[in-house]
């Protein structure tokens, strides 16, 4: 790896360790086009480019989503009440999405990536109000546990820690903003820990793979975004707790669609 490579990678995850605790979404909204520019300059297994962004992305945000909920829970910002239901179905659900990947054509997954982003953008920009006045009612266990295979499936298939999802459906549910942030950051470990084993089992044995990677992981992109990641989180989970919530809403929403128009141009 040289030293221009490392220096990309490390900046990546200092951003992307911030916006993990800002936004709960594990980062994944800028590792994926990060790496899919970086690998492309560096020739990286051309033929599997952002699979393989997708799954080092997941990779990183078993670090950042952890110390992003530590950060959280020490605010008293989880509701792990609602982790505990949701977590059964975001295990199955990325598990399921990392295997259909691989079945996927490159550009298309590119597009599927901003296509997502730019519509989930779209939609927190257009939102007024942070909770809806007449929020709709929390589904029960078996219905979260459902929402939880669709929120586990989406993010595996995208590389992103399911705050791009979570968010939204817990504050449509009467949920308070920086309790979802919280709670999205807790489920997205389930989804990072499921979704890499999924992505490594995947793309095993694939021609044309690195020697430094795991199926769809490459390590030394996901090991040293996670340095620079990690200790930049809880700065991230602290400005959540201080800013504004419509400007946390409009920040988010903005990210997204800045990220999904970059990658939809690319």
């Amino acid at each position: 790896m040289s030293v221009p490579e490392a220096l990309s990678y490390l900046l990546v995850g200092g951003l992307s360790g911030l916006l993990a605790g800002l936004f709960g979404v594990g980062g994944g909204a800028v590792i994926v086009p990060a790496l899919i520019l970086i690998f492309t300059h560096i020739q990286l297994a051309t033929e599997w480019i952002p699979h393989l962004a997708i799954g080092t992305s997941l990779a990183t945000i078993i670090g950042t989503g952890a110390a992003s909920t530590l950060a959280h829970h020490r605010r008293n910002g989880v509701r792990w009440d609602l982790f505990a239901q949701l977590t059964p179905g975001i295990v199955l659900g990325a598990l399921a999405g990392a295997s259909l990947v691989a079945f996927i054509p490159d550009l298309w997954l590119k597009r599927l990536f901003a296509a997502f982003l730019g519509f989930v953008g779209l939609k927190m920009l257009s939102s007024r109000s942070p909770i809806l006045e007449t929020p709709r009612p929390m589904p029960g266990r078996l219905g979260l546990g459902g929402v939880g295979g669709a929120i586990g499936m989406l993010s595996a298939l995208v590389g992103i820690g399911g705050g791009t999802i979570t968010v939204p459906f817990l504050n449509s549910r009467g949920i308070d903003m920086r309790k979802a942030v919280g709670t999205s950051a807790a489920c997205g470990l389930p989804i990072a820990i499921a979704g890499t084993i999924g992505f490594v089992i995947a793309g095993w044995g694939r021609i044309g793979q690195t020697a430094l990677g795991s199926g769809f992981v490459y390590w030394p992109a996901a090991i040293t975004i996670l340095v620079a990641s990690m200790p930049v989180a809880p700065l991230g989970a602290r400005l959540a707790h201080q800013l504004p919530v419509p400007v946390l809403k409009r920040i988010f929403g903005g990210l997204l669609i800045l990220v999904a128009i970059e990658l939809g141009l690319s």
